[in-house]
């Protein structure tokens, strides 16, 4: 007598877990030598070298727990159970810039205790999932301009302008590069988008302007930042200070490396090297040989969560697998680019490898959703169940 298997859910894509695992095993190593100088010397850590890594581990654990969470539910709740997850976190993100606690001249963060939550992390995942519910259930008439597209710059827009209150200019500029993402993805007329970008880019410009001319203070510390980027060289002690000890740290560390916990500007010289600059860290302590494995790693592993999301039986989860992965991919790119001297630094984290609670605990719940996705076409008996055929509408 044969079993019927079609209602069961399969195993999880075991290999993009275990290297999920590792990135995060690895974070948690490099958080370490990255913080261990700056923790002992500091009154308020009680001079305690493993206080950044402790903290680290901590989002860690409550990370990996919600991602096997999220990884056992059926991923085709969130196409309408996105809405309690969603609206909390957008409630929390109109919040933040009126009693968020103040730190580095943006309200974005609410304290608890000695922890903080950092909401923009959780609206980037929510965004996620609204935009994928919200494409796959309109099919062929995304197409529509009005019914497609309008409905989806409009939230996109909502979020945004929430995140610029307080203000964060790098988030900002990772969701769009998302959001843009899995637009393509899900099958938008790009002569549409190409016009739609070219209107955008113009009343972004003009909104810009004019709040330049309002508050031109406000904006000082960006133009810096694009000037650091244009002249590394230009103001080493005040300016392109950030950017030039990263470039030092990379300088340093040739072609091997100064070895596993021997980076010297991770002593007071670099800002935030647990943080922003880790890649820095990594690439001071490894060299050029090291970076270089650990991008091909990171590689593997976002093409890997990419696998998985096409290869998920409908739209939806394609479009989200999508999502997620865009999320991550965007974020890393921006960040490597802002300390190599590549694009303008923008203050955004590397993740899975920095240091900061509701980086690591979103990017793990995205991870989950991917791995609940990967179920669906992982049969119980170990085959692959072919996906089903996709919405007409999905881009290939």
């Amino acid at each position: 007598m044969k079993t019927k298997t079609n209602g069961l859910r399969g195993r999880p894509d075991f290999l993009l877990l275990v290297l999920t695992l590792l990135l995060v095993g690895f974070g948690l190593i490099m958080v370490f030598s990255a913080s261990s100088n700056t923790a002992v010397i500091s009154k308020s850590n009680n001079f305690d070298a493993l206080y950044f890594t402790k903290r680290q581990l901590l989002f860690a654990v409550l990370g990996t727990f919600s991602m096997f969470a999220i990884m056992n539910i059926p991923y085709t709740v969130f196409k309408k159970g996105f809405v309690f997850y969603f609206v909390p976190v957008l409630f929390m993100l109109i919040l933040v810039p009126f009693i968020g606690k103040d730190i580095n001249g943006a309200r974005s963060w609410f304290g608890v205790g000695s922890l903080g939550i950092q909401p923009t992390e959780f609206a980037k995942l929510g965004l996620v999932l609204y935009l994928g519910s919200l494409i796959a259930k309109k099919g062929e008439k995304f197409r529509d301009f009005k019914k497609g597209l309008i409905p989806v710059f409009t939230i996109i827009a909502v979020i945004c302008g929430l995140i610029m209150l307080q203000p964060d200019l790098g988030a900002c500029i990772v969701i769009s590069i998302a959001s843009l993402i899995i637009i393509v993805a899900g099958g938008a007329n790009l002569k549409q988008l190409f016009l739609s970008g070219i209107i955008i880019a113009s009343i972004v410009a003009s909104l810009v302007s004019i709040s330049v001319m309002i508050n031109p203070d406000k904006w000082d510390y960006r133009f810096n930042r694009f000037t650091a980027f244009m002249d590394p060289l230009s103001d080493m002690q005040n300016t392109t200070f950030h950017l030039s000890r990263s470039l030092e740290a990379l300088g340093h560390g040739g072609i091997t490396g100064a070895g596993f916990g021997h980076s010297v500007q991770k002593l007071k010289y670099m800002p935030y090297p647990y943080s922003d600059f880790i890649f820095s860290v990594i690439a001071e302590e490894f060299g050029f040989i090291g970076s270089l494995l650990f991008l091909l790693f990171y590689l593997f592993y976002l093409w890997r969560g990419l696998l998985v999301a096409l290869r998920c039986p409908d739209s939806y989860g394609t479009i989200v697998g999508v999502g997620v992965v865009a999320l991550i991919a965007v974020q890393a790119i921006v960040n490597i680019g802002g300390v190599t001297g590549a694009m303008p630094l923008t203050g955004v984290t590397l993740p899975f490898i920095s240091h900061g609670g509701s980086s690591l605990i979103v990017c793990l719940m995205g991870m989950g959703v991917l791995l609940s996705i990967s179920r669906e076409y992982n049969r119980p008996d170990g085959h692959v169940r072919p996906a089903a055929k996709p919405n007409s509408n999905l881009r290939k």
